[in-house]
Protein backbone atom coordinates (compact mmCIF):
# COMPACT_ATOMS: atom_id res chain seq x y z
CA UNK A 1 0.00 0.00 0.00
CA UNK A 2 2.86 2.29 0.83
CA UNK A 3 4.62 1.45 -2.45
CA UNK A 4 1.00 2.38 -4.73
CA UNK A 5 1.11 5.48 -2.50
CA UNK A 6 4.17 6.44 -3.16
CA UNK A 7 4.25 5.77 -6.87
CA UNK A 8 1.02 7.47 -7.03
CA UNK A 9 2.71 10.91 -5.63
CA UNK A 10 5.48 10.64 -7.99
CA UNK A 11 3.55 9.91 -10.67
CA UNK A 12 0.78 12.84 -9.80
CA UNK A 13 3.86 15.13 -9.16
CA UNK A 14 5.65 14.37 -12.51
CA UNK A 15 2.09 15.17 -14.26
CA UNK A 16 2.24 18.30 -12.19
CA UNK A 17 5.62 19.36 -13.56
CA UNK A 18 4.56 18.98 -17.11
CA UNK A 19 1.01 21.16 -16.50
CA UNK A 20 0.74 23.17 -13.62
CA UNK A 21 -1.87 25.23 -15.07
CA UNK A 22 -3.59 22.15 -14.56
CA UNK A 23 -3.29 22.58 -10.70
CA UNK A 24 -4.44 24.70 -7.47
CA UNK A 25 -2.58 24.39 -4.35
CA UNK A 26 -4.00 25.31 -1.11
CA UNK A 27 -3.13 25.47 2.85
CA UNK A 28 -5.72 23.95 4.79
CA UNK A 29 -6.42 26.42 7.90
CA UNK A 30 -7.82 24.24 10.99
CA UNK A 31 -10.57 25.57 12.81
CA UNK A 32 -12.47 23.58 14.93
CA UNK A 33 -11.98 20.37 16.77
CA UNK A 34 -14.07 17.57 18.74
CA UNK A 35 -12.07 15.84 21.09
CA UNK A 36 -12.94 12.47 22.73
CA UNK A 37 -12.54 11.13 26.37
CA UNK A 38 -9.34 9.22 26.74
CA UNK A 39 -8.47 8.96 23.09
CA UNK A 40 -9.55 10.48 19.54
CA UNK A 41 -10.15 13.54 17.91
CA UNK A 42 -12.31 14.53 15.27
CA UNK A 43 -10.60 17.64 12.76
CA UNK A 44 -12.01 20.13 10.37
CA UNK A 45 -10.31 22.02 7.69
CA UNK A 46 -10.84 24.85 5.41
CA UNK A 47 -8.90 25.76 2.22
CA UNK A 48 -9.53 28.58 0.00
CA UNK A 49 -7.87 28.12 -3.26
CA UNK A 50 -9.18 29.87 -7.54
CA UNK A 51 -10.26 27.38 -9.88
CA UNK A 52 -10.53 27.92 -13.50
CA UNK A 53 -12.38 25.17 -15.78
CA UNK A 54 -8.92 24.01 -16.90
CA UNK A 55 -8.31 22.77 -13.25
CA UNK A 56 -7.76 19.33 -12.80
CA UNK A 57 -6.26 18.34 -9.98
CA UNK A 58 -6.23 20.42 -6.37
CA UNK A 59 -3.29 19.69 -3.63
CA UNK A 60 -4.55 20.98 -0.09
CA UNK A 61 -1.43 20.62 2.30
CA UNK A 62 -0.86 21.04 5.87
CA UNK A 63 -3.24 18.31 7.48
CA UNK A 64 -2.98 15.58 9.75
CA UNK A 65 -0.01 13.00 9.35
CA UNK A 66 -2.22 10.62 11.72
CA UNK A 67 -5.03 10.61 10.06
CA UNK A 68 -7.75 7.66 9.24
CA UNK A 69 -8.43 7.38 5.95
CA UNK A 70 -11.62 5.71 6.00
CA UNK A 71 -12.86 8.92 8.09
CA UNK A 72 -12.03 11.55 5.78
CA UNK A 73 -15.08 13.75 4.54
CA UNK A 74 -14.35 16.50 1.60
CA UNK A 75 -17.29 19.05 0.84
CA UNK A 76 -16.66 20.92 -2.14
CA UNK A 77 -19.00 23.66 -3.93
CA UNK A 78 -21.44 22.45 -6.41
CA UNK A 79 -19.28 24.03 -9.67
CA UNK A 80 -16.79 21.37 -8.64
CA UNK A 81 -16.98 17.59 -9.27
CA UNK A 82 -14.92 15.43 -7.36
CA UNK A 83 -13.95 12.28 -9.22
CA UNK A 84 -11.09 10.77 -6.90
CA UNK A 85 -8.99 11.44 -3.99
CA UNK A 86 -5.55 10.36 -2.02
CA UNK A 87 -3.67 10.87 0.74
CA UNK A 88 -0.11 11.00 1.56
CA UNK A 89 2.36 11.98 3.52
CA UNK A 90 4.77 15.04 2.22
CA UNK A 91 7.82 15.67 3.51
CA UNK A 92 9.47 18.99 2.24
CA UNK A 93 12.69 18.79 0.68
CA UNK A 94 15.46 20.37 3.11
CA UNK A 95 16.78 23.87 2.59
CA UNK A 96 20.43 24.30 2.89
CA UNK A 97 20.94 28.24 4.59
CA UNK A 98 24.68 29.25 4.56
CA UNK A 99 25.61 30.58 7.88
CA UNK A 100 27.86 33.89 7.95
CA UNK A 101 28.16 33.90 11.39
CA UNK A 102 31.07 31.75 12.92
CA UNK A 103 31.44 31.50 16.72
CA UNK A 104 35.20 31.79 16.30
CA UNK A 105 35.31 34.75 14.60
CA UNK A 106 32.72 36.52 17.06
CA UNK A 107 35.00 36.09 19.78
CA UNK A 108 37.63 37.16 17.66
CA UNK A 109 35.54 40.23 16.78
CA UNK A 110 35.17 40.77 20.29
CA UNK A 111 38.95 40.49 21.15
CA UNK A 112 39.49 43.26 18.63
CA UNK A 113 36.73 45.46 20.61
CA UNK A 114 38.62 45.18 23.27
CA UNK A 115 41.67 45.63 22.24
CA UNK A 116 41.23 49.23 20.87
CA UNK A 117 39.69 50.29 23.52
CA UNK A 118 43.07 49.34 25.74
CA UNK A 119 45.03 51.68 22.94
CA UNK A 120 42.25 54.21 23.44
CA UNK A 121 43.02 54.50 27.09
CA UNK A 122 47.06 54.90 26.34
CA UNK A 123 46.21 57.07 23.58
CA UNK A 124 44.59 59.37 26.52
CA UNK A 125 47.58 58.68 28.76
CA UNK A 126 50.39 59.61 26.02
CA UNK A 127 47.96 62.82 25.77
CA UNK A 128 48.27 63.58 29.23
CA UNK A 129 52.34 63.47 29.67
CA UNK A 130 52.50 65.25 26.46
CA UNK A 131 50.61 67.75 28.09
CA UNK A 132 52.44 68.44 31.68
CA UNK A 133 55.69 68.04 29.32
CA UNK A 134 54.72 71.60 27.06
CA UNK A 135 53.46 73.17 30.49
CA UNK A 136 56.87 72.32 32.42
CA UNK A 137 58.91 73.80 28.87
CA UNK A 138 57.45 76.94 29.29
CA UNK A 139 57.99 76.92 33.05
CA UNK A 140 61.40 77.09 32.71
CA UNK A 141 61.49 79.39 29.72
CA UNK A 142 59.42 81.56 31.80
CA UNK A 143 61.99 81.59 34.59
CA UNK A 144 65.37 82.26 32.40
CA UNK A 145 63.41 85.10 30.67
CA UNK A 146 62.56 86.82 34.38
CA UNK A 147 66.24 86.55 35.29
CA UNK A 148 68.23 86.86 32.09
CA UNK A 149 68.93 90.57 33.03
CA UNK A 150 70.67 89.10 36.13
CA UNK A 151 74.52 88.78 36.21
CA UNK A 152 74.00 85.40 37.60
CA UNK A 153 71.46 82.51 37.98
CA UNK A 154 70.75 82.48 41.73
CA UNK A 155 70.88 78.79 42.87
CA UNK A 156 67.28 78.64 43.75
CA UNK A 157 66.52 78.96 40.18
CA UNK A 158 69.03 76.41 38.86
CA UNK A 159 67.40 73.95 41.64
CA UNK A 160 64.06 74.61 39.81
CA UNK A 161 65.83 74.42 36.64
CA UNK A 162 67.30 70.66 37.54
CA UNK A 163 64.09 69.65 39.18
CA UNK A 164 61.75 70.52 35.47
CA UNK A 165 64.71 68.85 33.66
CA UNK A 166 63.89 65.68 35.40
CA UNK A 167 60.38 66.00 35.17
CA UNK A 168 60.47 66.28 31.20
CA UNK A 169 63.25 63.18 31.23
CA UNK A 170 60.39 61.26 32.99
CA UNK A 171 57.24 62.35 31.00
CA UNK A 172 59.10 61.23 27.83
CA UNK A 173 60.44 58.07 29.41
CA UNK A 174 56.41 57.08 30.56
CA UNK A 175 55.51 58.16 26.65
CA UNK A 176 58.07 56.11 24.96
CA UNK A 177 56.70 53.32 26.69
CA UNK A 178 53.51 54.34 26.04
CA UNK A 179 53.74 54.05 22.48
CA UNK A 180 55.38 50.53 22.53
CA UNK A 181 52.50 49.27 24.37
CA UNK A 182 50.29 50.97 21.77
CA UNK A 183 52.12 48.85 19.03
CA UNK A 184 52.39 45.79 20.56
CA UNK A 185 48.40 46.05 21.22
CA UNK A 186 48.18 46.98 17.62
CA UNK A 187 50.12 43.85 16.48
CA UNK A 188 47.69 41.94 18.72
CA UNK A 189 45.06 43.09 16.28
CA UNK A 190 46.50 42.51 12.74
CA UNK A 191 47.53 39.00 13.75
CA UNK A 192 43.78 38.59 14.78
CA UNK A 193 42.56 40.51 11.26
CA UNK A 194 45.08 37.75 9.87
CA UNK A 195 43.24 34.98 11.38
CA UNK A 196 39.80 36.43 11.03
CA UNK A 197 40.25 36.32 7.10
CA UNK A 198 41.41 33.21 6.69
CA UNK A 199 38.52 31.85 8.46
CA UNK A 200 36.06 33.64 6.20
CA UNK A 201 38.51 32.43 3.21
CA UNK A 202 37.17 28.89 4.14
CA UNK A 203 33.53 27.70 3.03
CA UNK A 204 30.75 28.58 4.71
CA UNK A 205 28.63 26.75 7.12
CA UNK A 206 25.45 25.24 5.84
CA UNK A 207 22.82 24.16 8.33
CA UNK A 208 19.55 21.87 7.19
CA UNK A 209 16.49 23.90 7.36
CA UNK A 210 14.15 20.87 8.03
CA UNK A 211 10.30 21.58 8.13
CA UNK A 212 8.43 18.85 9.47
CA UNK A 213 6.18 16.69 7.14
CA UNK A 214 2.56 17.07 6.96
CA UNK A 215 -0.58 15.51 5.30
CA UNK A 216 -1.54 16.31 1.65
CA UNK A 217 -4.63 15.40 -0.15
CA UNK A 218 -4.63 15.46 -3.86
CA UNK A 219 -8.00 15.57 -5.50
CA UNK A 220 -8.69 14.93 -9.43
CA UNK A 221 -12.19 17.33 -10.19
CA UNK A 222 -13.51 18.84 -12.92
CA UNK A 223 -14.43 22.09 -12.69
CA UNK A 224 -17.46 23.56 -14.35
CA UNK A 225 -16.25 27.63 -14.12
CA UNK A 226 -13.61 29.79 -13.08
CA UNK A 227 -14.43 31.03 -9.06
CA UNK A 228 -12.98 31.29 -5.85
CA UNK A 229 -14.16 28.29 -3.71
CA UNK A 230 -13.75 27.03 -0.28
CA UNK A 231 -13.14 23.23 0.97
CA UNK A 232 -13.76 21.59 4.18
CA UNK A 233 -12.47 18.82 5.13
CA UNK A 234 -13.18 16.45 8.42
CA UNK A 235 -11.44 13.30 9.56
CA UNK A 236 -10.97 11.33 12.67
CA UNK A 237 -7.07 11.03 14.47
CA UNK A 238 -6.73 8.46 17.56
CA UNK A 239 -3.33 10.78 18.48
CA UNK A 240 -5.13 12.78 20.09
CA UNK A 241 -7.54 13.01 23.28
CA UNK A 242 -8.62 14.44 27.29
CA UNK A 243 -8.82 13.63 30.75
CA UNK A 244 -10.66 15.48 33.34
CA UNK A 245 -8.95 17.12 36.36
CA UNK A 246 -10.32 19.15 39.03
CA UNK A 247 -9.25 22.34 41.07
CA UNK A 248 -11.70 21.70 44.17
CA UNK A 249 -11.52 25.23 46.15
CA UNK A 250 -13.21 24.92 49.99
CA UNK A 251 -14.46 27.80 52.18
CA UNK A 252 -14.19 26.39 55.34
CA UNK A 253 -16.26 29.16 57.00
CA UNK A 254 -19.36 28.90 54.40
CA UNK A 255 -19.00 25.58 53.67
CA UNK A 256 -18.96 26.50 49.89
CA UNK A 257 -16.64 24.48 47.21
CA UNK A 258 -15.87 26.06 44.20
CA UNK A 259 -15.40 23.17 41.63
CA UNK A 260 -13.22 23.83 38.43
CA UNK A 261 -13.72 21.70 35.65
CA UNK A 262 -10.73 21.32 33.58
CA UNK A 263 -9.49 19.11 31.10
CA UNK A 264 -6.27 17.74 30.55
CA UNK A 265 -5.88 17.45 26.56
CA UNK A 266 -2.87 16.19 24.22
CA UNK A 267 -2.33 15.68 21.38
CA UNK A 268 0.50 14.41 18.56
CA UNK A 269 -1.60 14.59 15.43
CA UNK A 270 1.64 16.03 13.37
CA UNK A 271 0.13 19.43 13.13
CA UNK A 272 0.11 22.64 15.74
CA UNK A 273 -3.74 23.76 16.37
CA UNK A 274 -3.69 27.36 15.88
CA UNK A 275 -7.19 29.74 16.48
CA UNK A 276 -8.69 26.26 17.09
CA UNK A 277 -12.11 25.98 19.03
CA UNK A 278 -12.28 23.10 20.82
CA UNK A 279 -15.30 20.85 21.42
CA UNK A 280 -14.34 18.02 24.40
CA UNK A 281 -16.67 15.37 24.56
CA UNK A 282 -17.26 12.17 27.07
CA UNK A 283 -17.61 9.88 24.88
CA UNK A 284 -16.25 7.93 22.17
CA UNK A 285 -16.49 7.48 18.73
CA UNK A 286 -18.08 4.11 17.73
CA UNK A 287 -17.39 2.88 13.90
CA UNK A 288 -18.41 -0.32 14.06
CA UNK A 289 -20.26 -1.47 10.66
CA UNK A 290 -21.87 -4.63 12.14
CA UNK A 291 -25.50 -4.83 12.45
CA UNK A 292 -26.12 -5.48 15.99
CA UNK A 293 -27.48 -8.99 17.49
CA UNK A 294 -29.47 -8.78 20.59
CA UNK A 295 -28.16 -11.59 22.87
CA UNK A 296 -29.38 -11.98 26.38
CA UNK A 297 -29.05 -9.58 29.40
CA UNK A 298 -27.36 -10.01 32.51
CA UNK A 299 -27.52 -7.64 35.55
CA UNK A 300 -24.26 -7.24 37.06
CA UNK A 301 -23.05 -5.55 40.09
CA UNK A 302 -21.03 -2.51 39.81
CA UNK A 303 -17.27 -3.15 40.04
CA UNK A 304 -14.78 -0.27 40.55
CA UNK A 305 -11.31 -2.06 39.16
CA UNK A 306 -12.95 -0.51 35.91
CA UNK A 307 -11.07 2.60 36.76
CA UNK A 308 -7.83 1.40 38.60
CA UNK A 309 -6.01 3.05 36.12
CA UNK A 310 -7.43 6.24 37.25
CA UNK A 311 -8.10 5.90 40.77
CA UNK A 312 -5.02 4.69 43.30
CA UNK A 313 -6.76 3.62 46.27
CA UNK A 314 -4.91 4.25 49.60
CA UNK A 315 -4.74 2.18 52.40
CA UNK A 316 -2.87 2.99 55.50
CA UNK A 317 -1.01 0.52 57.38
CA UNK A 318 -2.19 -2.42 54.93
CA UNK A 319 -5.13 -2.85 57.14
CA UNK A 320 -8.66 -2.61 55.22
CA UNK A 321 -10.84 0.32 55.92
CA UNK A 322 -14.48 1.06 56.80
CA UNK A 323 -16.52 3.17 54.48
CA UNK A 324 -16.98 6.86 56.01
CA UNK A 325 -20.83 6.60 56.39
CA UNK A 326 -23.39 9.35 55.76
CA UNK A 327 -24.97 10.57 58.71
CA UNK A 328 -28.05 9.95 57.35
CA UNK A 329 -27.36 6.07 56.65
CA UNK A 330 -29.69 3.84 59.20
CA UNK A 331 -27.74 0.32 58.41
CA UNK A 332 -24.34 -1.14 58.28
CA UNK A 333 -22.96 -3.48 55.48
CA UNK A 334 -21.03 -6.56 56.75
CA UNK A 335 -18.12 -5.12 54.35
CA UNK A 336 -17.24 -1.47 54.55
CA UNK A 337 -14.73 0.24 52.51
CA UNK A 338 -13.05 3.18 53.31
CA UNK A 339 -11.66 4.03 50.04
CA UNK A 340 -14.33 6.28 48.86
CA UNK A 341 -13.45 8.75 51.34
CA UNK A 342 -9.56 8.37 51.75
CA UNK A 343 -8.19 7.84 48.38
CA UNK A 344 -6.48 10.92 48.16
CA UNK A 345 -3.86 11.62 50.83
CA UNK A 346 -1.79 14.90 51.08
CA UNK A 347 0.47 14.50 47.83
CA UNK A 348 2.44 17.55 49.55
CA UNK A 349 2.77 19.14 45.68
CA UNK A 350 2.72 22.12 44.51
CA UNK A 351 -0.17 23.11 42.54
CA UNK A 352 -1.45 26.82 40.17
CA UNK A 353 -5.22 27.42 39.63
CA UNK A 354 -6.82 29.30 37.18
CA UNK A 355 -9.78 31.11 37.73
CA UNK A 356 -12.20 29.72 34.93
CA UNK A 357 -14.89 32.38 35.87
CA UNK A 358 -14.72 34.08 32.86
CA UNK A 359 -14.96 31.15 30.43
CA UNK A 360 -18.79 30.47 31.74
CA UNK A 361 -20.07 32.39 28.89
CA UNK A 362 -17.78 31.10 26.47
CA UNK A 363 -18.66 27.17 27.27
CA UNK A 364 -22.12 25.92 25.60
CA UNK A 365 -23.23 22.25 27.18
CA UNK A 366 -24.57 20.04 25.18
CA UNK A 367 -26.28 17.00 26.29
CA UNK A 368 -26.37 13.92 24.25
CA UNK A 369 -28.40 10.52 24.77
CA UNK A 370 -25.01 8.79 25.43
CA UNK A 371 -22.62 12.06 26.35
CA UNK A 372 -21.71 15.25 27.33
CA UNK A 373 -20.06 17.97 24.95
CA UNK A 374 -18.58 21.29 26.05
CA UNK A 375 -18.30 23.67 23.55
CA UNK A 376 -15.47 25.97 24.30
CA UNK A 377 -16.14 29.27 21.75
CA UNK A 378 -13.00 30.71 22.15
CA UNK A 379 -9.06 29.99 20.14
CA UNK A 380 -6.83 27.92 21.14
CA UNK A 381 -2.95 27.31 20.29
CA UNK A 382 -2.31 23.78 20.86
CA UNK A 383 1.62 22.21 19.87
CA UNK A 384 1.70 18.80 18.42
CA UNK A 385 4.40 17.53 21.26
CA UNK A 386 2.21 14.83 23.47
CA UNK A 387 2.73 17.44 26.32
CA UNK A 388 -0.40 17.81 28.44
CA UNK A 389 -1.87 21.63 27.81
CA UNK A 390 -4.90 22.48 30.80
CA UNK A 391 -7.63 24.03 29.58
CA UNK A 392 -10.45 25.23 31.71
CA UNK A 393 -14.18 24.11 31.08
CA UNK A 394 -16.78 25.29 33.57
CA UNK A 395 -16.79 26.23 37.24
CA UNK A 396 -19.62 25.30 39.82
CA UNK A 397 -20.71 26.62 43.19
CA UNK A 398 -21.58 23.44 45.52
CA UNK A 399 -22.80 23.74 48.84
CA UNK A 400 -21.21 20.76 50.85
CA UNK A 401 -21.57 19.12 54.42
CA UNK A 402 -17.81 19.36 56.35
CA UNK A 403 -17.19 16.75 58.56
CA UNK A 404 -14.66 14.93 60.45
CA UNK A 405 -13.35 11.19 60.37
CA UNK A 406 -11.12 9.77 62.56
CA UNK A 407 -10.07 5.90 63.38
CA UNK A 408 -7.39 6.39 65.73
CA UNK A 409 -6.40 2.73 65.96
CA UNK A 410 -4.86 3.28 62.32
CA UNK A 411 -3.90 6.65 62.18
CA UNK A 412 -3.56 9.19 64.56
CA UNK A 413 -4.93 12.15 62.68
CA UNK A 414 -8.47 13.26 61.56
CA UNK A 415 -9.32 13.55 57.91
CA UNK A 416 -11.76 16.39 56.66
CA UNK A 417 -14.34 15.33 54.76
CA UNK A 418 -16.82 17.58 52.29
CA UNK A 419 -19.83 15.82 52.04
CA UNK A 420 -21.73 17.00 48.39
CA UNK A 421 -25.49 15.88 47.48
CA UNK A 422 -27.07 16.15 44.15
CA UNK A 423 -23.63 15.51 42.68
CA UNK A 424 -25.42 13.62 39.60
CA UNK A 425 -25.84 17.40 38.09
CA UNK A 426 -22.01 17.83 37.80
CA UNK A 427 -21.34 15.92 34.26
CA UNK A 428 -18.79 14.56 36.63
CA UNK A 429 -16.39 12.08 34.71
CA UNK A 430 -13.57 10.14 37.42
CA UNK A 431 -10.62 12.39 37.55
CA UNK A 432 -8.20 13.14 39.90
CA UNK A 433 -8.88 16.46 42.36
CA UNK A 434 -6.52 19.36 43.54
CA UNK A 435 -8.20 20.70 46.98
CA UNK A 436 -7.58 23.96 47.65
CA UNK A 437 -8.39 25.00 51.13
CA UNK A 438 -8.85 28.55 52.23
CA UNK A 439 -6.31 29.46 49.37
CA UNK A 440 -3.92 26.69 50.94
CA UNK A 441 -2.83 23.40 48.90
CA UNK A 442 -4.17 20.67 50.83
CA UNK A 443 -3.35 17.53 48.21
CA UNK A 444 -4.85 15.38 45.78
CA UNK A 445 -8.03 13.46 45.69
CA UNK A 446 -10.00 11.59 43.23
CA UNK A 447 -13.33 12.13 41.98
CA UNK A 448 -15.08 9.05 41.11
CA UNK A 449 -19.01 9.27 40.55
CA UNK A 450 -19.74 5.98 39.23
CA UNK A 451 -21.13 5.28 42.56
CA UNK A 452 -24.99 4.62 43.91
CA UNK A 453 -24.66 6.71 47.18
CA UNK A 454 -26.64 9.27 47.43
CA UNK A 455 -23.51 11.14 48.59
CA UNK A 456 -20.60 12.33 47.71
CA UNK A 457 -17.91 12.16 49.89
CA UNK A 458 -14.75 13.60 49.38
CA UNK A 459 -11.45 13.40 51.66
CA UNK A 460 -9.87 17.02 52.31
CA UNK A 461 -6.49 15.91 53.92
CA UNK A 462 -5.91 15.78 57.48
CA UNK A 463 -7.64 18.14 59.90
CA UNK A 464 -4.67 18.84 62.64
CA UNK A 465 -7.01 20.89 64.34
CA UNK A 466 -8.95 18.15 65.71
CA UNK A 467 -6.96 16.01 68.10
CA UNK A 468 -7.35 12.31 68.59
CA UNK A 469 -6.04 9.98 71.04
CA UNK A 470 -6.74 5.96 71.47
CA UNK A 471 -5.00 4.99 75.31
CA UNK A 472 -5.28 1.49 76.41
CA UNK A 473 -6.55 2.10 80.34
CA UNK A 474 -4.09 0.35 82.20
CA UNK A 475 -5.54 0.04 85.31
CA UNK A 476 -9.39 -1.14 83.65
CA UNK A 477 -7.31 -4.31 81.60
CA UNK A 478 -7.21 -7.55 83.66
CA UNK A 479 -5.83 -11.20 82.76
CA UNK A 480 -7.18 -14.15 85.16
CA UNK A 481 -6.10 -17.48 84.61
CA UNK A 482 -8.51 -20.95 85.86
CA UNK A 483 -7.93 -24.60 85.86
CA UNK A 484 -8.91 -24.51 82.29
CA UNK A 485 -9.21 -20.80 80.68
CA UNK A 486 -7.44 -17.54 80.56
CA UNK A 487 -10.00 -14.18 80.30
CA UNK A 488 -8.45 -10.79 79.40
CA UNK A 489 -9.91 -7.85 79.63
CA UNK A 490 -9.40 -4.79 77.29
CA UNK A 491 -10.33 -1.28 77.77
CA UNK A 492 -9.71 1.70 75.44
CA UNK A 493 -10.44 5.24 75.70
CA UNK A 494 -10.80 7.61 72.81
CA UNK A 495 -9.96 11.43 73.44
CA UNK A 496 -11.42 14.14 71.27
CA UNK A 497 -11.05 17.59 71.49
CA UNK A 498 -12.08 20.45 69.24
CA UNK A 499 -9.34 23.25 68.81
CA UNK A 500 -11.40 24.77 66.40
CA UNK A 501 -13.55 28.48 66.72
CA UNK A 502 -16.77 26.59 65.67
CA UNK A 503 -18.70 23.46 66.09
CA UNK A 504 -17.60 19.94 64.66
CA UNK A 505 -19.02 17.06 63.32
CA UNK A 506 -17.00 14.05 63.94
CA UNK A 507 -17.40 10.42 62.80
CA UNK A 508 -15.56 8.33 65.11
CA UNK A 509 -14.68 4.92 64.61
CA UNK A 510 -12.52 1.80 66.48
CA UNK A 511 -13.31 -2.13 66.45
CA UNK A 512 -13.26 -5.19 69.04
CA UNK A 513 -11.74 -8.29 67.46
CA UNK A 514 -14.04 -11.58 66.42
CA UNK A 515 -13.90 -15.12 66.68
CA UNK A 516 -14.60 -17.95 64.24
CA UNK A 517 -12.98 -20.75 66.83
CA UNK A 518 -15.39 -21.75 69.05
CA UNK A 519 -12.84 -22.13 71.93
CA UNK A 520 -12.19 -18.55 71.80
CA UNK A 521 -15.38 -16.59 73.33
CA UNK A 522 -15.39 -12.60 72.75
CA UNK A 523 -17.78 -10.28 74.37
CA UNK A 524 -18.10 -6.39 74.41
CA UNK A 525 -18.75 -5.51 77.66
CA UNK A 526 -19.39 -1.40 77.41
CA UNK A 527 -19.72 0.53 74.12
CA UNK A 528 -20.60 4.17 75.32
CA UNK A 529 -23.46 4.28 73.17
CA UNK A 530 -21.55 3.63 70.07
CA UNK A 531 -23.49 2.03 66.62
CA UNK A 532 -22.37 -1.14 66.73
CA UNK A 533 -21.65 -3.80 64.16
CA UNK A 534 -21.37 -7.31 65.12
CA UNK A 535 -21.09 -8.87 62.29
CA UNK A 536 -17.51 -6.87 61.65
CA UNK A 537 -16.93 -5.49 64.99
CA UNK A 538 -16.72 -2.19 64.30
CA UNK A 539 -17.86 0.95 66.73
CA UNK A 540 -19.10 3.55 65.64
CA UNK A 541 -19.70 7.29 67.31
CA UNK A 542 -21.40 10.43 65.64
CA UNK A 543 -20.31 13.20 67.79
CA UNK A 544 -20.69 17.01 68.02
CA UNK A 545 -18.23 19.07 69.83
CA UNK A 546 -18.48 22.82 70.93
CA UNK A 547 -15.18 25.02 70.13
CA UNK A 548 -12.48 24.11 73.16
CA UNK A 549 -14.88 20.97 73.68
CA UNK A 550 -13.42 17.45 74.71
CA UNK A 551 -15.00 14.40 75.18
CA UNK A 552 -13.94 10.68 76.08
CA UNK A 553 -15.05 7.78 74.58
CA UNK A 554 -14.42 4.52 76.43
CA UNK A 555 -15.11 0.85 75.37
CA UNK A 556 -14.28 -2.79 76.65
CA UNK A 557 -14.40 -6.09 75.18
CA UNK A 558 -12.92 -9.47 76.72
CA UNK A 559 -11.26 -12.64 75.45
CA UNK A 560 -11.90 -15.93 76.67
CA UNK A 561 -9.56 -18.97 75.64
CA UNK A 562 -8.05 -21.96 76.61
CA UNK A 563 -5.13 -21.35 79.21
CA UNK A 564 -2.70 -23.75 77.20
CA UNK A 565 -3.14 -21.49 74.11
CA UNK A 566 -1.90 -18.12 73.25
CA UNK A 567 -3.17 -15.58 70.82
CA UNK A 568 -0.76 -13.65 68.81
CA UNK A 569 -3.19 -10.45 67.35
CA UNK A 570 -5.11 -10.30 71.02
CA UNK A 571 -4.55 -6.13 70.97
Amino acid sequence: MKKYLLAFAISTMSLFATAQNDTAKAKASMNEATVYFGYGAELNHKASLNVTTATKFIVIDKLSTQLDVNSLQISCPESVSLLSQQFSVYYPTVKQVITTANPVVQKMTDSIKKLNKEIQAIQHKIEIEETVLAKTDKLIEATIATSINKTALTAEVLKLIDFNNTKIEKNKTNINAFQNQAENLQEKIDDINTHIAAINAEPKNVVENKEKPYGRIIMQVVCMQSANVDVALSYYTSNAGWQPIYDMRVNSKTNNIKLVYKASLIQNTGIDWQNTKLTLSTGTPNFTTTAPLLSAWYLQYYVPQLYNTLNEVVVTNGYGMNKMQSFTDKDFKKREDVSDGLKGKVAGASVSSIDASTLAEYTTLKQGLLNTSFQIDLPYDIESNGLAHSINIKEEQIVSTLKNYAVPKLDGEAYLLAEITNWQNLDLIPGNANIIMDDTYIGKSFLDPNTTADTLNISLGKDRRVSVKRTLVKDATTSKTSANNTKQIFTYDLVVKNNKVKDVVLLLKDQFPLSNINEIEVELLEDDGALVNTEIGVLTWKIILKPGESIKKRFKYSIKYPRDKKLVNIK
